[in-house]
């Protein structure tokens, strides 16, 4: 092999892992992924190729032809992290989900391929499940060297209190995640992020951005944000703001719904619903509004300029904050790929 390594980006969506990748220095073959409107943003952002088609009906066949001769292959994905999540770890159709076996299939593809290099993302929740258990036992049967540890992000430079577990597998040596970068106090926060952005209205758009837009709200929601604090929750509105649901004692456990971020702290985990104030903690610190999708664009770190708005499609709300919220955040895509080219050099020193 030539020393050099080259990836194959399974679900990329629109392109957090690949973009990552590429800024630590890794080239990405090829990104796959069932939803075909991840073309534009993933190929406009990206020196990548962009293969429209499901996992299930990926072969080995095709992606050994995606690598060149001489590389070492590196194999990454996260698998629609839904079915693992908290929130629907209270469902018990969960496993009906068609996305739960999505990681047997990840595991089928590295088991044909074997190539020198695994990396897996998803949320922590994951490595309590049958699923995981038999991913990882796999990699270990196939020889590969495992790390694999639940990460925070602000130790790594995201502006999000949000765990990920990642899995480093080799098959080359020993290999583990770079060191963090970040200690509280000191973990990038949400003024570091977004603070420098201009101000815009609930429903308004910037005429220097386009993704820098936000969704409108009702007038009870506009009077619902104006009564919120930063950090607060609806405990802080009076009485005829407050739904229904809050004055159940189940209302209690979801206090961050229709609250404010502070401007000092890191950010509340980026979700698909990130622009609609009614989902979580998404309302901006200062501005009577929810996140501006390119706000929620930074939080994820993707750079300032990437382009998510497709002139073909019809602008949606709800598509491209999917795109974004289901993405992994860049940074930690490049931390994975350092971690990849640490270990790589420490091979060839050694």
């Amino acid at each position: 092999m030539s020393g050099k390594v080259s990836a194959i980006d399974l679900f990329c969506g629109a392109g957090g892992l690949t973009h990552g990748l590429i800024e630590a220095g890794i080239p990405v073959n090829a990104g796959i992924d069932f939803d075909k409107t991840c073309k534009y943003p993933f190929e406009t952002n990206n020196n990548s190729q962009f293969i429209h088609q499901d996992i299930r009906t990926v072969t080995i066949t095709q992606l050994q032809d995606l690598y060149p001769a001489d590389h070492i292959r590196m194999l990454v994905g996260c698998a629609p992290c839904q079915p693992f999540s908290k929130h629907t770890q209270k469902n018990r159709r969960r496993k009906e989900d068609s996305k739960w076996q999505l990681l047997s299939y990840f595991q089928n593809l590295a088991e044909g391929l074997k190539p020198e290099l695994v990396s897996m993302e998803n949320v922590p929740e994951i490595a309590n499940e049958q699923v995981f258990t038999d991913f990882m036992n796999k990699l270990r049967e196939l020889g590969y060297h495992i790390f694999a540890k639940s990460v925070f992000c602000p130790e790594y430079g995201i502006p999000q209190n949000r765990k990920r577990l990642v899995v480093l597998a080799s098959l080359l040596g020993e290999i583990e995640i770079v060191p963090i970068t970040h200690e509280s106090p000191y973990y990038p926060s949400v003024k570091d992020a977004i603070g420098n952005l201009e101000h815009i209205a609930a429903g308004a758009m910037s005429r220097n951005d386009p993704l820098h837009r936000s969704c409108l709200l009702t007038p009870i929601n506009q009077e619902r944000i104006r009564k919120s604090k930063p950090g607060g929750t609806w405990l802080d509105w009076e009485d005829r703001l407050r739904l229904p649901c809050h004055k159940k004692d189940t209302g209690k456990s979801y206090s961050s719904v229709y609250g404010r971020m502070t401007w000092e702290d890191p950010a509340p985990t980026i979700t698909t619903q990130f622009f609609s104030y009614g989902t979580g903690r998404f309302g901006h610190p200062e501005q009577d509004r929810a996140l501006s999708l390119r706000e929620g664009a930074l939080l994820q770190t993707f750079p300032p300029d990437y382009d998510f708005i497709d002139p073909e499609l019809d602008f949606s709300l709800d598509r491209v904050g999917r795109y974004i919220g289901n993405a992994v955040p860049v940074r930690l895509g490049y931390v994975v790929g350092q971690s990849i080219l640490t270990h790589l050099r420490g091979i060839c020193d050694g």
